[in-house]
């Protein structure tokens, strides 16, 4: 998927939030003032800084370092000539800021910018009038001076954006080509620890006249979206396990997912099992689980299949994933960030946020994809979920499910670059 960019043109003076005073002293700490601490969001939720934002004689200044980071913007400090580089790359190209400590003169894309305050250094730190960084990066910025808090909303980002699709809702085949990659619940690991497309539940859906499962799938791979076959159970009645213990009933398992998913021309496999080992040993259920997922690895790699591994977060009420191994072997996890209480209200914000620390101490950002349950979410929260996988560098975002997003497909629209725009 190509970048679209950063926005189309910079933010004019008026993003400026507070007014701009003359130059300070490099060590400007004797010249801060700070009769309310101020707060800083980013996309909604709050951004922690190694040192707090501070006003100086009117002039909000901020950690540089901190919001580059959290927008995927690159930080060079060069300590010798007080010297700082952010690249920040943009499609095909890139921007590059230069800015040195009690200079109020900067380096955008080679040119001379002037500043209306020079960086400071402040315990350490470097710090910036907030508006010049808005004004280069493209973020827009609003100031609420009741709360004291500064509003960033980060530019929209390319993320890679897979969404479920449910059963036979083929009125929601026209957003198939926003996607890069689309989940068919077609089929699921049944009551007797079998693979099967029929039954009551998550099964392959009749043709309705000459829309077809077939055809649907046919067609988002030709619009460029990977179509892949989930595979859904819950170990209620011990199924899972019995799968897991049985390896003739295993065997025959993965490869009746494979042929399947072959010969339906899907380009994956989402593998969605929940509840190992809730009824026994779970660390058993674990290394069970994670040879299981190495034997349907090898053969899905082989057929030339993407692999998703659904997970539940690490500080639900489950803990029977081997994270680190399973990223390992599989192209990608999603990790389901939602379900934290009964009621259906946003997910906790503080709780989404721990789900994703806990889960990149032993996954990579490149293969995690945040779930988002637009079930819970409204039109603004669903934003500020986008907002933390954007924050942490993830891969990108996983939707549950598609026929729920039409409600928020304009807020998505500011904080995501979609495959079909």
């Amino acid at each position: 998927m190509k970048w679209k960019g950063l926005l189309a043109s910079l933010l004019a003076a008026a993003v400026v939030l507070l007014p701009l005073s003359s130059a300070v002293p490099a060590d400007a700490a004797a010249g801060a003032s700070s009769p309310g601490a101020v707060t800083i969001l980013l996309d909604g939720y709050p951004l922690p800084f190694p040192v707090a934002p501070v006003e100086i004689r009117g002039t909000t200044l901020v950690p540089f370092r901190a919001i580059a980071e959290a927008l995927g913007i690159q930080v060079q400090y060069d300590g010798a000539a007080k010297r700082i580089t952010a690249v920040k790359q943009e499609g095909s190209g890139s921007r590059k800021v230069v800015l040195t400590v009690g200079s109020k003169q900067a380096l955008v894309d080679g040119k001379v910018v002037a500043l209306p305050l020079a960086p400071s250094l402040i315990s350490g730190t470097t710090m910036i009038p907030l508006s010049f960084f808005s004004q280069q990066f493209g973020a827009s910025v609003s100031w609420t001076q009741s709360t004291r808090t500064v509003s960033i909303a980060s530019p929209p980002k390319d993320l890679y954006t897979l969404a479920f699709y449910a059963l036979s809702s083929y009125d929601e085949i026209r957003y198939l080509p926003s996607f890069d990659e689309v989940s068919f619940g077609w089929s699921r690991i049944d009551r007797t620890g079998e693979f099967t497309t029929s039954g009551a539940e998550y099964n392959w859906p009749l043709a309705a006249g000459a829309t077809t499962p077939e055809s649907i799938v046919q067609g988002a791979a030709a619009g460029g979206t990977l179509p892949s076959l989930m595979v859904y159970s819950v170990d209620g009645q011990n199924e899972l396990t019995r799968n897991l213990e049985d390896p003739a009933l295993q065997s025959r398992t993965i490869q009746a997912m494979v042929d399947t998913a072959v010969r339906k021309g899907f380009g994956g496999i989402t593998l969605d099992l929940e509840g190992l080992g809730l009824s026994g040993d779970i660390a058993k259920a674990r290394t069970d689980y994670n040879a299981f997922v190495k034997a349907l690895s090898g053969k899905a790699k082989a057929a030339g299949l993407q692999l998703t591994i659904v997970v539940h977060p690490l500080n639900s009420a489950y803990s029977g994933y081997d994270y680190k191994t399973l990223a390992q072997l599989a192209d990608q996890l999603v990790l389901m960030a939602y379900n934290y209480s009964s009621t259906k209200a946003p997910e906790p914000l503080a709780k989404v946020d721990e789900a994703i620390r806990l889960a990149l101490k032993q996954v990579p950002k490149e293969k995690l994809l945040l779930g988002i349950s637009s079930n819970s979410e409204d039109s603004t929260s669903i934003g500020v979920k986008v907002g933390l996988a954007k924050r942490y560098g993830l891969k990108g975002i996983a939707l549950w499910r598609m026929g729920l997003l039409q409600a928020d497909w304009t807020a998505l629209s500011k904080t995501v670059v979609w495959k079909a725009q």
